[in-house]
């Protein structure tokens, strides 16, 4: 990914399994690596996710988080830009924030991106208990997606996996060799539709069927006679109903576009995230508020594929490495707080070594992969 340069540092005892792995973490200022990086990592990153301090006021245990509003909105500025600079074409930046600077952000990242590459705002579930010492139990993150170019996003976006309502419509009534197959609907409205669409059909048992008033053939004659041929065509058990087309489910691309609300039962909470984290580190060692591995696995699938690169310019306890690396995704991982080396190298030692919790049962990890670890001169400086 990167050569060794008077800016880094390759650190050989906290590389992680294989260096070959396409991966890297860096110990540096995120900005300052990112300009160091420059063209090497310009238009390579597929999807760019970050979870920066939310300029909330309050201190926690690795970092404090208390900038000045006019502070913290050129720092993400100046990382935002930067950080679009490493885009695909196809490429996308999710950012984690909470109400205290939600608008500011997303004014930043219209002024970066574009408004017109604004993709979404999901609102995350972030806890199931409440707060009753305050007027307000807040319940709910937010997460913004920006895209490089939102019309390239949009055709090169996953879906979510189909629910089972979805997957229980496909049936195998009359034992296809195609597997199981829904039904659709031959005819569509004629509002568009050319003569060769206006025809009588005729069944393999000779009825004849013509369209409905106001509709017409989905297909010209030529063509539905051979899908009739090829038995992809439905006339019902007796063969008298009316011609439907069959949908294999092998053939189709079946799924749900995601929706802007992500429930903790189905993305994890923020306790969730902590025990996963107590579990492989120290009590001391576990960050106030992580990121669990549910959320990220969903983004991740969402914005990129296997094999894509992956960057996340505030690292923190490791979350978005590690969900990279148990879904075969190549990963670029920045944070200057010095836990990089003690958490987020040990975290991804286990997971290299098959680590069994988080999205680990769901992707059935069982272990490999690796990163280089490098030191950027920035680790001792605060830009």
């Amino acid at each position: 990914m990167l050569d060794e340069s008077g800016d880094f540092t390759r650190e050989a005892k906290l590389c992680v399994g294989k260096p070959q792995a396409g991966s890297a973490i860096i110990h540096g200022d995120n900005h300052a690596v990112l300009e160091s990086l420059g063209d090497a990592i310009k238009g390579r990153v597929k999807c760019v996710y970050i979870d920066p301090p939310y300029n909330n006021a309050e201190v926690y245990r690795h970092y404090d988080d208390r900038l000045g509003r006019r502070v913290w909105l050129d720092r993400m500025e100046l990382r935002l830009k930067a950080l679009k600079e490493t885009l695909t074409v196809d490429g996308s930046l999710w950012v984690s924030i909470d109400d205290s600077e939600l608008h500011n952000l997303r004014w930043i990242g219209d002024k970066v991106f574009g408004s017109e590459n604004f993709i979404s705002s999901v609102v995350w579930n972030h806890r199931k208990t409440r707060e009753n010492r305050r007027p307000f139990s807040t319940n709910h993150e937010y997460i913004l997606c920006f895209a490089r170019n939102a019309e390239a996003f949009k055709r090169s976006r996953n879906l979510l996996a189909a629910p089972p309502e979805i997957l229980n419509r496909y049936k195998n009534p009359d034992n296809d060799p195609r597997g199981a197959w829904q039904s659709v609907s031959a005819n569509v409205q004629d509002g568009h539709a050319t003569k060769s669409q206006f025809y009588t059909l005729v069944a393999p048992n000779g009825r004849r069927h013509r369209p409905p008033k106001g509709r017409c053939w989905v297909y010209n004659q030529p063509k539905m006679e051979a899908e009739i041929r090829a038995s992809r065509v439905y006339f019902g058990r007796d063969g008298n109903a009316v011609p439907r087309l069959k949908k294999y489910l092998s053939e189709a691309k079946i799924g749900i576009a995601p929706s802007t609300l992500w429930m903790a039962d189905e993305v994890g909470t923020t306790d969730s995230a902590k025990k996963h984290l107590m579990a492989l580190l120290t009590k001391e060692a576990v960050f106030d508020t992580p990121k669990p591995e549910g959320l990220v696995h969903r983004i991740l699938h969402i914005a990129s594929n296997p094999g894509d690169l992956i960057l996340d310019a505030y690292l923190g306890s490791g979350t978005t490495a590690a969900v990279a690396m148990k879904t075969g995704r190549k990963f670029l991982g920045i944070e200057q707080g010095p836990h990089i080396a003690t958490h987020c190298v040990k975290r991804l030692q286990m997971v290299h070594e098959g680590e069994a919790g988080g999205i680990s049962p769901l992707v059935g990890w069982k272990g490999g992969g690796g990163c280089v670890f490098y030191s950027h001169r920035s680790k001792l400086t605060r830009v």
